[in-house]
């Protein structure tokens, strides 16, 4: 383990870290408060990262609610099977599994980028879907995948992409999409690309053509007949999803709140920390305690 990772795990000392098996896949699974809670709150980060990308916030939950972070298969310490599909869908199944060997029957959901796949899974089990944190993804409208997107779907130029990536070119990938004011700490920019193997890059590149950017539009009207509480946290310099899709989300979570973070860039949970903790887990507070509030009625 590097020294970065040794001391992100000594500032974190309440994340519990073990192994999980679902669908016959292993994964990480990082955890705060009660460990038997069925009711949790459910990070899921993008590409590329893991479960670790969510470090700094889920202590912030734990006085609350169970928090539960899951490394996406292709992804971090989880399995990188190279005949996996890595489609919206497969993914929203293997939360499916993976919510059942931990004993989550509610989830509220923090979702970032490829994170998204979660509202597949929320569509299809409305019952057990309580909330929903959209931090640049969500169900986006009229879209058009961005630039990396589209060369990972153009053959052979992904196939090309996916062999020949280096630290360089990744260091520069980062810096576009999350251009100043803000930049990413370089810490989680260098650990990215210790995790950004092979096999990761072929997940990436297996998500990419296997979902059009069109394919979540038709859980508008589902998910907007269930109306759950939701937050949309958005980076206005964010070049991958414009800021324009922040306010769209309304369109699937008539309900949602909207914040858009006028120096942040893609990834807003980690180079804002301190605005977005502040905003995620106040609403995430909000909604269990109105939980315990209905329970008591």
């Amino acid at each position: 383990m590097s020294d970065q990772r040794i001391s992100e795990k000594a500032q974190t000392p309440e994340l519990r870290e073990r192994e999980l098996m679902a669908l016959g896949l292993r994964s990480r699974v990082l955890e705060v408060g009660p460990a038997a809670a069925e009711e949790a709150v459910v990070f899921l980060h993008g590409h590329p990262g893991s479960a670790q990308d969510w470090q700094q916030l889920m202590p912030y939950v734990a006085p609350f609610a169970r928090g539960v972070a899951i490394d996406l298969p292709g992804f971090g310490k989880a399995e990188k099977p190279k005949e996996w599909s890595y489609s919206a869908g497969t993914y929203a199944i293997f939360l499916a599994a993976a919510f059942a060997e931990l004993g989550i029957k509610r989830a509220h959901l923090v979702m970032h980028d490829l994170g998204g796949v979660g509202v597949v899974w929320a569509a299809a089990h409305p019952d057990a879907f309580a909330s929903a944190v959209l931090i640049d993804t969500g169900i986006l409208l009229d879209f058009r995948w961005h630039p990396v997107a589209r060369l990972y779907r153009a053959w052979p130029i992904g196939e090309l992409m996916t062999a020949l990536t280096n630290r360089a070119g990744f260091r520069a990938v980062m810096r576009f999409y999350n251009p100043q004011p803000r930049r990413l700490p370089t810490a989680i920019v260098d650990r990215w690309w210790e995790e950004y193997e092979l096999r990761t890059r072929r997940a990436a590149l297996g998500f990419y053509r296997a979902t059009p950017p069109s394919v979540m539009e038709r859980l508008v009207e589902p998910l907007r007949r269930l109306d759950r509480p939701a937050l949309v946290v958005w980076g206005a310099h964010d070049p991958a999803v414009p800021v324009e899709q922040a306010e769209r989300q309304r369109e699937s979570f008539p309900s949602a709140e909207v914040v858009v973070l006028e120096d942040s860039g893609h990834w807003p949970y980690l180079d804002n920390p301190q605005r977005t903790n502040e905003l995620i887990t106040g609403f995430l507070r909000r909604r269990f305690d109105a939980e315990a509030q209905r329970s008591l009625a």
